[in-house]
C-alpha cells in the first residue's frame, strides 16, 4: 500500500487591482511615450546594418588572413571588436531604453534576463552609456597608437593635430562620464538623507 504525499499548496499570485483610470490630458501624455517606439525599431535596424558590417569585415579578414601583415590582422581585428562594442551599445540603449521610458518588458524569471537590467533607470543607463562610449573611444585610439608610426608619411591617415583632438575628445568623454557618476551619487545620497 503506497502513500502519496499530500500536495503542498502552492503560493497563488495576487490579482493586479486594476490601473486607476486617467483623465484624457494624462492618458495622451502618458501615452506619448509610445512614439519613441519607432525610434528603438530604428535601432534594432541599425543593429542589422552593424551585424553586416562585421561580416563584411570578418570575410574579409578571413580570405585575405595570409596576405596581410601582424599590424593590419591587429587593424581588422580592433575594427570588429569595435563594431561589437557599437553593437553592445546600441542593445544597451534599445532594451534598457524601452523598458525605462516606454514599457515593461516582463522578462523576471526568463533565463536569458540581463542582469544589468533588474536595476536599470535612467541614471544607471546614462552612466552604463558613457562607460561604452569611453570604451568604443579607447578601441578607436588604440587603432590611431598602432598607425602612429606612420605620422608624417604618406601613408598616415591622420596628422599629428588629428591626434591630439582624438586625444583630448576621449579625455573629455572620460571627464564626462566620471560627472555624470558624481552628480549620480550626490543625487543618491541625497535621497537617502531624505528617506532617513
Amino acid at each position: 500500500m503506497s502513500v502519496e504525499p499530500s500536495p503542498q499548496s502552492e503560493p497563488r499570485a495576487e490579482p493586479r487591482s486594476p490601473p486607476p483610470r486617467l483623465g484624457l490630458l494624462p492618458m495622451i501624455i502618458f501615452g506619448s511615450r509610445w512614439l519613441q517606439l519607432p525610434l528603438y525599431l530604428g535601432l534594432i535596424v541599425a543593429q542589422c546594418v552593424y551585424i553586416a558590417l562585421f561580416l563584411k569585415e570578418l570575410w574579409h579578414l578571413s580570405w585575405h588572413a595570409l596576405d596581410l601583415t601582424e599590424q593590419q590582422i591587429m587593424m581588422s581585428v580592433l575594427a570588429l571588436i569595435d563594431v561589437v562594442m557599437i553593437s553592445n551599445l546600441l542593445v544597451m540603449v534599445i532594451v534598457g531604453g524601452y523598458e525605462t521610458f516606454v514599457s515593461r518588458l516582463d522578462l523576471q524569471g526568463h533565463p536569458d534576463e540581463p542582469e544589468w537590467l533588474g536595476h536599470v533607470n535612467a541614471s544607471v543607463l546614462k552612466i552604463k552609456l558613457a562607460m561604452a562610449i569611453i570604451g568604443i573611444s579607447s578601441i578607436a585610439l588604440l587603432r590611431t597608437f598602432i598607425e602612429a608610426g606612420n605620422l608624417g608619411s604618406n601613408r598616415a591617415g591622420f596628422t599629428e593635430t588629428g591626434v591630439m583632438w582624438q586625444v583630448l575628445i576621449h579625455l573629455t568623454f572620460v571627464v564626462s562620464a566620471i560627472g555624470i557618476a558624481y552628480v549620480d551619487k550626490l543625487g543618491d545620497s541625497g535621497t537617502r538623507k531624505q528617506a532617513e
